[in-house]
């Protein structure tokens, strides 16, 4: 061939190849590769450990999570290529090879026996709605668009869109949202069985789901096996031991951990303007999971209505670990979508342990100061004990273990019921009272409301050193952390919920100690337990979440079960995670001290000093007794003797003058003879008693002292009408140290008893002024033989 027109030949080649190239151009420049992100991904909450909590639907209603192939098993990947696509990391998008081996076999037989996709072309296929189908048009559009891909995607790009949007069955698409569906477990962690299911899965997506069709899909994925031993990839052993796995996935549905967290979140990352596929979140599925079963398996001693809320935070990092917003997500009747996590509702007494917390800072108390648990008026308000009881003397330990209403609102009167509310406010845990109401003495006792996470918040103090924080749930979520309380006032109020504060006994080596505090809002509408152990802070709530009142439940019976329950199933610490080991702070002291004064035995005088006691103290403060709301002046008082008699001075001007230390006046009517100052236990002279005594001007009138009762025949009770003559302010009726009734100066009370035995009644005025009538009943005699019941 003569040069020239060898030379013609190639310019015209060379034409051709750039009339070529400029129409590849061309083409993909009218026919632009869909845009492989533009189907909105799943948005996926995910626990800490990537495990996936709850998921929506893209706007085309497939379910999708996003990986990688890092991310993925790489048994997974191996099976993939291998089954699917060999030369995928040398191809240009197709096979020209496959290609002509199956076109040959369609040719001959009639029918396709074998495909000739590469993985490309599939990713095509997935991509292009028009391209997908086995007609010779759609091969030649996934065959353009095989080339497309290859051309502007790298192999790592096309590898990474066929694991997110290969067909799975149902809704489902890709590998690691299949994995988790099928067989709930994250993608990288896929046996070689799991990891030959999911590659024969999207071949017939429909036909082979393991949720519906058991044997095709084992059959399939056994295919794969074998072609993995055939082509040398896997072991022979390994591939006999696969196929001995049974093929078993639990039908399709919305398995779902923590919903109303995640739907939180969702809504959180919408008002923020966030578009987020997934977002990660500070929970422990595996926590998580059986946090929800605890709660699931108590709904059948609830009434139908009745929800639970429980939360689980991380003392040294504030993370939320745990969070069950409500006891069951599908049933409409308990309130399934409110998140009783945050719903604001009245504490009851759970607001104690703060109160008792800042006294302490205060100097106003130590942990064994003498309080009064006895009726009292505040201003016309008079709170009474859950129990209906009153005991006296109690300590500050006693009063708070046993929650006792009484000596709370004594307390809160001499903080400053507004000065409370700003502290609890300024450390994170807002009250909101009722019709904007300033804070008032019932603050104590639930009269404003907060939300569970707001107190799970401020209880971390107790195991924080007196710093209370914002529980996190999303790991970037900023720290948040306040002083709310001394780091030694924090050691004595945990002490004295978790084993009773007596300085004495000491920390037991127990994995699970659990400082605890129940609360009870009005009307037994909300049952609160909240707990501090060294790791976590926990919370419950139990009642309805429209606010119906529960009666029968409240926080010892029904929501302290739940958290012994919860604590137990937390495990022990993990030594790695686990805080700091507790110390008793410097600041903190044991002091002997005696009541009734309230101060250091080393300085109260021998003959005051009526019981002796062991106090924990902050910064060395023995603060004494709170001041005597009835009587002023203080506990110790003259007095003046004579042969063994008290008398007055102006009486007996011979007489010897001696200090003697009283109790506070209400404590009077609980007060043995035993307990008093053996001065105060002396006679007055006759002639010689004080003109205005302080003690006993009350006088029972409808019993008399050392009566015997019976019940009339036929009856089991004897009914008695009863006055209080001299009464003043207002009078209380105890039997037994249990309040039976209130009234109003000499109103006659109305009184049944029932129960045998001896008793004690005992009237007490406004003005602490009391009178005690001991007396017995005895049991209604049995009716005659051959009698009729009554």
């Amino acid at each position: 061939m003569r040069w020239p027109e060898a030379a013609s030949r190639w310019r015209r080649f060379e034409l051709a190849l750039a009339a070529l190239l400029l129409a590849v151009l061309v083409l993909d420049f009218a026919c632009p590769l869909p845009e492989p992100t533009a189907t909105s991904p799943t948005l996926t909450v995910l626990a800490a450990d990537g495990t996936p909590l709850r998921s929506w639907a893209s706007s085309d209603g497939a379910q999708r999570h996003p990986t990688t192939p890092e991310a993925v098993s790489p048994l997974y990947l191996q099976a993939l290529l291998a089954y699917e696509d060999r030369w995928f990391r040398w191809h240009p998008g197709i096979n020209p090879a496959a290609l002509a081996r199956a076109a040959w076999q369609w040719a001959r037989h009639g029918r396709i026996v074998s495909g000739g996709s590469t993985l490309t072309m599939q990713v095509a296929r997935l991509v292009d709605d028009r391209a997908a189908g086995r007609s010779v048009p759609a091969k030649l559009r996934q065959i353009a668009r095989a080339l497309q891909l290859e051309l502007h995607l790298s192999k790592h790009e096309i590898l990474s869109l066929y694991l997110n949007l290969a067909p799975m069955g149902g809704p489902l698409e890709g590998v690691e949202t299949a994995a988790r569906a099928y067989l709930g477990k994250p993608a990288a962690d896929l046996s070689h069985a799991e990891a030959a299911l999911l590659v024969a899965l999207p071949q017939s997506p429909t036909r082979l789901r393991p949720d519906r069709a058991v044997g095709a899909a084992q059959a399939a994925r056994d295919k794969v096996l074998t072609r993995m031993q055939t082509l040398g990839v896997w072991p022979a052993a390994d591939v006999a031991d696969a196929k001995l796995e049974r093929v078993f996935a639990p039908p399709l549905r919305a398995r779902w951990l923590a919903p109303l967290a995640a739907e939180r979140l969702r809504q959180q990352a919408r008002r923020e303007g966030r578009n987020q596929a997934v977002i990660q979140t500070t929970l422990d599925a595996g926590l998580q999971a059986r946090l929800e079963q605890l709660l699931a398996d108590r709904l059948n001693t609830l009434p139908d209505a009745n929800s639970m809320a429980a939360l689980v935070v991380d003392n040294r990092t504030l993370e939320v670990r745990g969070y069950v917003g409500s006891a069951d997500f599908g049933d409409a009747k308990r309130g399934a979508h409110v998140d009783m996590v945050r719903a604001q509702r009245s504490p009851g007494s759970t607001l104690k342990p703060f109160l008792y917390a800042l006294a302490l800072d205060e100097g106003l108390i130590h942990s064994e100061s003498l309080l009064i648990d006895a009726p009292q008026n505040f201003g016309g308000y008079a709170p009474g004990n859950f129990q209906a009881d009153f005991s006296g003397p109690v300590s500050v330990a006693e009063a708070l273990q046993r929650s006792l209403n009484v000596p709370a609102v004594d307390l809160l009167e001499r903080l400053g019921a507004e000065r409370f509310a700003g502290r609890l406010r300024h450390a994170g845990l807002r009250l909101r009272m009722p019709a904007n109401a300033a804070p008032n003495l019932s603050l104590i006792l639930g009269g404003g409301s907060t939300s569970l996470e707001a107190l799970v918040g401020a209880y971390t103090a107790l195991a924080r050193g007196g710093l209370a924080g914002r529980p996190r749930l999303l790991p970037d979520d900023p720290l948040h952390e306040t002083r709310l309380m001394s780091e030694g006032a924090a050691f004595i109020v945990r002490e004295i919920l978790e084993s009773g504060g007596r300085p004495g006994n000491p920390f037991r080596e127990s994995a699970q100690r659990v400082a605890w505090k129940t609360g009870t809002s009005f009307g037994f509408r909300d049952a609160w337990a909240i707990g501090v152990t060294d790791r976590y802070t926990l919370g419950v709530w139990v009642g309805r979440p429209d606010g119906t009142p529960n009666p029968g439940h409240f926080g010892a019976n029904t929501s302290a079960p739940l958290l012994r329950d919860i604590a137990a199933a937390l495990g022990p610490a993990d030594s790695r995670q686990q805080m700091a080991p507790r110390r008793q702070p410097a600041s903190v002291r044991a002091v002997p001290i005696c009541w009734p004064l309230g101060t250091a035995e080393a300085l109260t005088p021998p003959a005051h000093c009526l019981q002796r006691r062991t106090a924990w103290t902050v910064d060395g403060a023995v603060p004494p007794t709170l001041p005597d709301r009835l009587q002023p002046g203080g506990l110790v008082t003259a007095a003046w003797t004579q042969a063994g008699q008290r008398v007055r001075p102006d009486c007996a001007p011979d007489a010897m003058r001696t200090e003697t230390v009283r109790w506070p006046t209400l404590l009077g009517p609980f007060m043995d003879a035993a307990a008093l100052d053996p001065v105060e236990r002396l006679p007055w002279a006759p002639g010689c008693a004080p003109r205005a005594p302080g003690g006993q001007l009350l006088r029972i009138v409808g019993v008399e002292p050392g009566s015997l009762l019976r019940p009339t025949p036929g009856r089991a009770d004897v009914t008695l009408r009863l006055q209080a003559v001299g009464a003043q302010q207002g009078v209380s009726w105890l039997l037994d140290g249990q309040l039976v009734g209130d009234g109003e100066g000499q109103g006659v009370q109305v009184l049944t008893l029932r129960q045998p035995g001896r008793h004690a009644l005992t009237a007490l005025d406004g003005r602490g002024r009391w009178a005690r009538v001991a007396f017995e009943l005895q049991q209604a005699p049995a009716p005659p033989r051959g009698a009729a019941p009554p």
